[in-house]
């Protein structure tokens, strides 16, 4: 006979890495909440899934660390089951049950209807598009492709994610009206590679046309393009970005390096000249375009040559928005052949004079700005300040502009227009225009 009660399962989602991965884990929540399922993101639940990141070692160990804290907590008695998905999972599954064997179970990326049965749901495919957003409500990610089919060296995206598979453009349109519907006002376009985007379903180059259908979504007033490659960028791209004003001027290119040498070893299929040839033409085109780029320094072989190569060159281009990381040495990437020969503390000082140079930059394209109004959104309120963006800035990564609280009301998620007042390196400061 049954003497304890039945207890109803909570499920809390926890997402780890990119942008990519949330949006992940926004499906998996909608599909659990359409199956009867309590979901939570992040919250207290006793049936956790932990959605990885394997991407460099920096992100490998948060994962683990992650998946080892649950494990205790699942011990201590606090939490009854522990699911460990996406890209940790699909590359190191052997390992990680050997090691950590107590996890319930191990799934890979591309297993959500695995993963949904043993969470007791059923995967809907009716379910076109629907997820829980997890995101502030004014804006949401939209993946526009999965996988990727650049051979990088350096890179075991790969290897976690599969071969590029496009979205079909009537799906994404579907998406995006549901988003809007839920009052998303901006839509960030993610994929591995947003310029492989429809050639392996139209045969050709196909995100100028997916945008063509994007922005005719009513409700939708940004549409942002992360992750775009160098190497067969679609130019036509640009003529919709400078006639369509919902297409934010801005871009997400990383380059990873421009010493020709590190270019060739990494695979990348580019030279310093071609590089600087296409960013010269994007600013010839639109001339109000963001670019945001990201490096990697410490790359096996990187001489201090190539590194001064690569110094100068941020100098003359003078990115308006840049990242930095130190490379990490992925097994079974082409790159892990090579010796990992630049010292540790040798990459983090490379890095460190790259942003020091960037935040100058910055500073300096910043102080331009005083005086000049702009078009934000308001993401949230922190302490005294409403926090802001403009179509040049990126959640989580970029710039904002602070407005005082104290003075001004703004409602979130609503887009207000901004006379800049002050200026910081990253950071700027401005008061409502009426």
């Amino acid at each position: 006979m049954r003497t304890k009660s039945l207890k109803k399962n909570k499920i809390n989602v926890v997402t780890l890495g990119c942008s990519k991965n949330v949006y992940d884990s926004e499906v998996l929540m909608g599909q659990l909440k359409a199956n009867g399922k309590d979901v939570v993101h992040e919250e207290e639940g006793n049936v956790v899934v932990i959605n990885t990141c394997g991407f460099i070692n920096n992100a490998k160990e948060e994962s683990v660390n992650t998946i080892l804290e649950f494990m205790q907590k699942k011990e201590a008695g606090d939490v009854d089951k522990v699911f460990v998905t996406g890209c940790l999972s699909e590359r190191y599954k052997p390992d990680l049950q050997k090691e950590i064997p107590n996890v319930d179970q191990y799934f890979g990326t591309t297993e959500l209807p695995q993963l949904l049965k043993a969470l007791g749901a059923d995967y809907k495919h009716e379910l076109i598009g629907e997820r829980l957003t997890t995101t502030p409500k004014n804006y949401a990610y939209l993946k526009i492709a999965e996988g990727c089919d650049r051979p990088c060296s350096f890179c075991a995206i790969p290897l976690m994610r599969g071969k590029h598979k496009s979205t079909p453009i009537e799906e994404l349109v579907i998406e995006a009206e549901k988003l809007a519907a839920n009052g998303v006002k901006e839509l960030i376009l993610i994929a591995q590679d947003l310029t492989y985007y429809g050639l392996d379903l139209y045969k050709k180059r196909n995100l100028a046309e997916l945008l063509e259908h994007l922005v005719k979504v009513d409700g939708i007033d940004w549409i942002r393009l992360h992750y775009a490659f160098p190497t067969g960028f679609p130019m036509d791209v640009l003529d919709i970005m400078n006639r369509e004003p919902k297409i934010c001027n801005y871009l997400d290119i990383p380059l990873q390096h421009i010493s020709d040498a590190i270019l060739k070893s990494m695979r990348r299929g580019t030279t310093k000249e071609k590089t600087t040839k296409l960013l010269n033409e994007f600013r010839a085109k639109v001339p109000e375009m963001t670019i945001r780029t990201t490096l990697i320094v410490g790359y096996p072989g990187e001489t201090e040559e190539d590194f001064q190569t690569l110094k100068q060159w941020v100098k003359d281009m003078r990115f308006e928005r840049l990242g930095c990381f130190t490379y990490s040495h992925e097994e079974n990437t082409h790159a892990y052949n090579l010796e990992d020969d630049v010292p540790e503390d040798v990459k983090i000082d490379r890095a460190n004079q790259i942003m020091e140079i960037q935040s100058q930059i910055s500073w300096e394209l910043n102080q331009a700005k005083i005086g000049q109004e702009f078009k934000v959104v308001i993401d949230r309120k922190e302490g005294n300040y409403f926090v802001g963006r403009t179509e040049y800035d990126s959640p989580d990564v970029d710039n904002e502009v602070l407005i005082d609280a104290t003075s001004t009301y703004l409602k979130t998620g609503e887009f207000t227009t901004i006379k800049v007042i002050e200026a910081e390196d990253f950071d700027l400061y401005a008061e409502v225009v009426n």
